[in-house]
């Protein structure tokens, strides 16, 4: 495109030179008469062009905004993930299932004795990842809890109170088979 849009409009030969001197007449015209009545001159091609350019920035930084949190997301999953895969405890072993509830549904993972009673002491949790579940040190899974606590799954039995030294006094007496399970 070249030039002014009078330039243009005359290449085109939708007005001549005289109607185009005219309008330039009339529009220093109306300039004086609001610079000598003290009166702003709107130019609502300005203003739409200033509005433009804002509604532009402010759809730009949204869409940023958007980008950087889904590769915030896609960084602390790539994180979650080595966490998992560098501390994952060996499982499918055992021949004792633990059960644990994720939601609404009851999972069973097998783990060995060893194993099940550090998850329900509480030394052990267990993460997900994906569709699968891991069993991993506690210190892990408190490290993966910070980044996406939905991931962690609590195993520990604080249903229970706790016993006081009395209490456990009194249960000493008794034995407690070697096979039982609950």
């Amino acid at each position: 495109m070249a030039g002014s849009l009078k330039d243009q409009l005359l290449k085109a030969g939708l007005t001549d030179e005289k109607k185009a001197r005219q309008m330039e007449k009339e529009k220093r015209k109306q300039v004086r008469v609001a610079k000598s009545s003290g009166l702003e001159v709107v130019d609502e091609n300005r203003e739409a062009a200033r509005k433009a350019l804002q509604e532009n920035a402010q759809r730009d930084r949204e869409l940023n905004q958007a980008l950087n949190s889904k590769a915030q997301r896609k960084a602390i999953n790539a994180q979650i993930k080595q966490l998992i895969e560098i501390n994952k405890i060996a499982k499918g072993k055992g021949d004792i299932g633990f059960n644990f509830t994720d939601g609404t549904r009851v999972k069973k993972i097998y783990v060995t004795p060893a194993d099940q009673k550090q998850l329900s002491a509480g030394r052990l949790g267990i993460v997900k990842q994906g569709d699968q579940y891991e069993v991993v040190p506690w210190p892990v899974a408190e490290k993966i809890a910070e980044r996406d606590p939905g991931r962690v799954i609590d195993c520990k039995d604080s249903s229970e109170p706790a016993l006081n030294e009395e209490e456990k006094d009194w249960y000493k007496d008794y034995d407690i088979p070697d096979d039982l399970m609950w």
